[in-house]
């Protein structure tokens, strides 16, 4: 089996004027002689990041896999801190992203361009197995390769399902804010849901949001707490910062 733990919360919202938040979801596995992040984060993500691999006593060197479930920068760019490891992305995804032009646009496309000429680059098809006990599933309309990844062969499974589902409010409503393809993200998320009500007790990691569970009603429900917040600098004293606590909804 493998030991999940989630380093860093993603969170299911975004600036109003300041551009993507990029605060996803990072998780590490460790088992089956392998040491596995699911996501690896965006620049801003470094600092706390780092912290939580320390904690978690995992040096960057000793990190074998980066499974990659889509290529944009708030889950993607960090692959170049673990020197050893294996990056997996979807075929798809990789073909996409490469041939696509710069612009205005979430695709980091100088780390795309590295990314494709990694030594140590694994190309995933729809249904295909990988590592142990991973299954990869195409779930196109956010991007056109985005790759759900199931885990089976733990106590309960669990799908991490990156930004094809980044929230709970995406898996209630079958509705997806910023993708490329609302039909294509909606059927993906109906194959989400497939994946999830599998097996009782499968637990579902999203790109933007907390760990679910369905409940006894068939609903989502979280497991753990949020935590969120900034502080900023809004006096001439530097010691002195305002805090905003951003766990918890305000309508």
């Amino acid at each position: 089996m493998y030991k999940i733990d989630v380093l860093v919360q993603g969170y299911p919202g975004k600036s109003l004027c300041h551009g993507g938040l990029g605060w996803s979801t990072i998780a590490l596995l460790r088992g089956h002689g392998r040491t596995i992040l699911i996501d690896v984060g965006a620049f801003s993500i470094r600092p706390e990041f780092a912290r939580q691999l320390k904690a978690a006593d995992c040096p960057p060197e000793s990190v074998t896999d980066v499974v990659l479930t889509h290529a944009h920068w708030d889950h993607s760019v960090n692959y170049t801190l673990f020197p050893n490891a294996s990056v997996w992305i979807g075929k798809v995804e990789m073909d996409w992203a490469t041939s696509h032009p710069v612009g205005f646009n979430p695709l980091p496309e100088l780390y795309v361009a590295d990314l494709a000429k990694h030594p140590k680059l694994r190309l995933l098809s729809d249904g295909e197995g990988f590592l142990e006990g991973f299954t990869a599933h195409l779930c196109p309309g956010h991007t056109p390769g985005c790759l759900v990844y199931r885990l089976a062969g733990n106590e309960v499974p669990v799908v991490f399902s990156g930004d094809a589902a980044k929230n709970r409010a995406e898996l209630l409503s079958l509705a997806t804010d910023m993708t490329m393809d609302a039909g294509a993200s909606r059927a993906s998320l109906e194959r989400i849901w497939q994946l999830w009500r599998q097996v009782p007790g499968t637990l579902l990691i999203p790109g933007h949001d907390l760990t679910m569970r369905l409940d006894a009603t068939g609903r989502p429900a979280y497991i753990g707490q949020r935590r969120a917040g900034i502080k900023a600098w809004f006096t001439e004293d530097l010691e002195v910062m305002a805090e905003f606590d951003i766990s918890a909804p305000r309508f």
